[in-house]
């Protein structure tokens, strides 16, 4: 059996290795990449068996370029994991919240805990990645400098919690996919994706959106990755239940041939075992005539 290894993006202490903890074991290995297309590579390599990517955020919406990258790569979709969002307000041990003056972090964990900054007049300072600003603080101790990160980055980085959850919205989560090359086991309780590129004409969306029984769609990731700048194409991800011993690729088709007038392509992940809950997926490629 191969060691589970899993690739995220960001350094150690990120909320992508808290996400990673909350789904496989403490124990188990992570690879920290520059980038999410790097992820991806990661696992196509063999230098990481799993990956945790982030897919959107109950406050920023949907991350477009891993909708983007999913459709690049033939990765299958492990599992779903939401992560409750956390902000802490970390210092180096021995500081007091008297001292601290300024606090560093990604302009978005700042932005989300913008209302908490004013309040102590803290003075925001950027930084491109929240566990990186923590592992900054860490190996350049400042006294009147404190950073917004994980409680996972603290206990890496040995640093203190002066404050937590200081964000200012508490419903703050992130919905993330373990992606794999493996075929995941397939349960009772399953999921299949489906997404769909129509041509961009009027009316073009609304004819799809007369969706079989038990579909759900997620308005907020409609968009055209990579052709929309062209106003050829629009694309549309829909989810839905199906059990082990539902057939998956023929419905599908006949979903789509209800359609075709589109004259669309989906791309089809035919099965979603739901372990957290959770979602595998192996891409189809289908057309429609």
């Amino acid at each position: 059996m191969r060691k589970v290894i899993v690739a995220f993006q960001g350094e150690h202490g990120a909320y992508s290795e808290e996400a990673v903890y909350q789904h496989f074991p403490r124990d188990t290995e992570t690879l920290p990449c520059h980038s999410l297309k790097e992820i991806f590579e990661a696992i196509e390599s063999g230098r990481a068996t799993h990956g945790m990517l982030p897919i959107e955020n109950s406050t920023a919406g949907s991350i477009n370029q891993s909708y983007d990258l999913l459709l690049e790569y033939d990765l299958k979709i492990w599992a779903e994991v939401i992560l409750r969002v956390r902000h802490c307000l970390l210092a180096n041990p021995g500081t007091t919240i008297e001292q601290i003056r300024r606090v560093r972090s990604h302009p978005q964990a700042l932005a989300q805990c913008e209302r908490y900054i004013a309040s102590h007049n803290f003075e925001p300072v950027s930084f491109y990645d929240t566990a990186g600003s923590a592992r900054e603080l860490a190996e350049n101790p400042q006294p009147d400098m404190a950073a917004i990160a994980s409680r996972l980055a603290g206990e890496m980085y040995g640093l203190q919690v002066l404050d937590s959850d200081i964000e200012d919205l508490r419903f703050n989560y992130t919905r993330f996919f373990v992606l794999s090359t493996e075929d995941p086991p397939r349960t009772d309780h399953s999921k299949t994706s489906v997404v769909f590129a129509t041509r961009h004409v009027p009316r073009a969306l609304y004819t799809w959106e007369n969706l079989p029984s038990g579909t759900s769609t997620s308005p907020s990731s409609n968009r055209a990755p990579g052709a929309i700048s062209r106003g050829t194409i629009c694309f549309t991800w829909i989810s839905r239940d199906t059990g082990r011993n539902r057939a998956v690729k023929k419905p599908c088709w006949a979903f789509c041939a209800t359609r075709p007038s589109s004259k669309c392509w989906a791309r089809i992940p035919p099965r979603r075992c739901r372990r957290n809950p959770i979602t595998a997926t192996s891409e189809h490629l289908i057309k429609t005539k």
